[in-house]
């Protein structure tokens, strides 16, 4: 009973958190009315159920029947209205219900090797999944409770998007970095929508031969799944030591001469750490804007998963380098390859 519902919330709750993740359904929370006191329902609906399964006297098929339906439509019900910045946290919850699912299924079959390996899976989804919260500075509950990036005042990325920015070239970030003495690149989904971590590990690697500083600013919930920058860099053979998480590499920033961010968003947002009206309020950063110069890589100027604009990208040290991160990356290595 306990593996049917486990499972069935797991099995739709993932196709949903997909759909977000590729974006095929939107990103920003769907807020359902009542919609907290509707999941509470089916939540009791489907314990009177499994009661009733229980109980030989009054045991019907349609009862597992319907209690799969039930648990179903509550895996839409329970991530529908979670953000996609919220979605690193939500993989990690749902990995760690597939774990205890299997498990479960372990003790009805006897099948030791499917307890094992389910109660790993479970325990590293529930370790994870803390890890992600505290990352964020967020309770579990407030990220299943839903909602984040919908609230009511905060700031529209259309409004924002009429701000000037300044713009530069392949050949002008080039040039700032050449004659930089200290560099961090700050990965983030971009850098992996393009496929371009080989391309700034090359991009480094030249760096490095003109006696250039560099290092990579990792935030825990970068990309979107856990570990995620991590793992591309790691493809890209970047090298371990250079790879800084949030705590070690905030302290730089200000001593940094330029600061790289390649496809990151609300992880960057100063307003996390001075708008009390923002969703992303309160959030740990990257202190990217206290580097004394920035550049950022981007698309567009599209807002974050948070719904909000990013106020790094209007400072006067910023500079946007608009477009594909892997063509912009490849024309600062040719500028770079040739500046003495």
């Amino acid at each position: 009973m306990f593996c049917n519902i486990v499972g069935s919330v797991t099995f739709t709750g993932s196709f949903i958190a997909f759909g977000k993740l590729q974006e095929v359904l939107t990103t920003k929370p769907i807020l359902i009315p009542l919609r907290n006191i509707i999941n509470i329902l089916l939540i009791l609906l489907v314990l009177v159920l499994a009661i009733l399964i229980c109980i030989p006297e009054m045991y019907d098929p349609n009862y597992l029947y319907a209690l799969v339906a039930i648990s179903l439509i509550l895996g839409i019900l329970i991530v529908v209205p979670i953000g996609g910045a919220d979605m690193p946290v939500v993989v990690a919850l749902l990995n760690s219900y597939s774990g205890i699912a299997g498990a479960g299924a372990g003790f009805v079959l006897g099948n030791p090797v499917l307890i094992i390996s389910g109660s790993l899976v479970g325990a590293s989804g529930l370790i994870l999944t803390r890890i992600m919260t505290k990352a964020m500075n967020r309770s579990l509950l407030n990220v299943m409770l839903g909602g984040f990036g919908a609230e009511e005042g905060s700031s529209s990325s259309g409004e924002e998007e009429t701000r000037p920015v300044t713009s530069l070239s392949s050949e002008d970030a080039a040039m700032i970095l050449g004659y930089a003495e200290s560099v961090i690149f700050v990965p983030g989904y971009g850098l992996a929508v393009a496929q371009a971590q080989h391309q700034i590990n090359e991009l480094s690697g030249l760096l490095k031969e003109k006696g250039v500083t560099v290092k990579y600013a990792i935030h825990p919930v970068a990309g979107r799944m856990p570990g995620h920058m991590n793992v591309l860099l790691a493809e890209a053979n970047v090298p371990y030591d250079e790879l800084k998480d949030l705590d070690e590499i905030n302290s730089e920033f200000d001593r940094t001469d330029v600061a790289v961010v390649v496809g990151a968003n609300d992880v960057t947002n100063p307003n996390a750490r001075t708008d009390k009206s923002s969703p992303i309020y309160g959030m740990p950063i990257l202190n990217v804007d206290k580097a004394k110069s920035v550049i950022v890589l981007k698309r567009s100027m599209a807002s974050g998963f948070s719904g909000v604009q990013n106020e790094l990208f209007f400072l006067d040290k910023t500079n946007m380098l608009f477009g594909d991160a892997k063509d912009s990356i490849e024309g600062m290595i040719k500028e770079v390859r040739e500046l003495n």
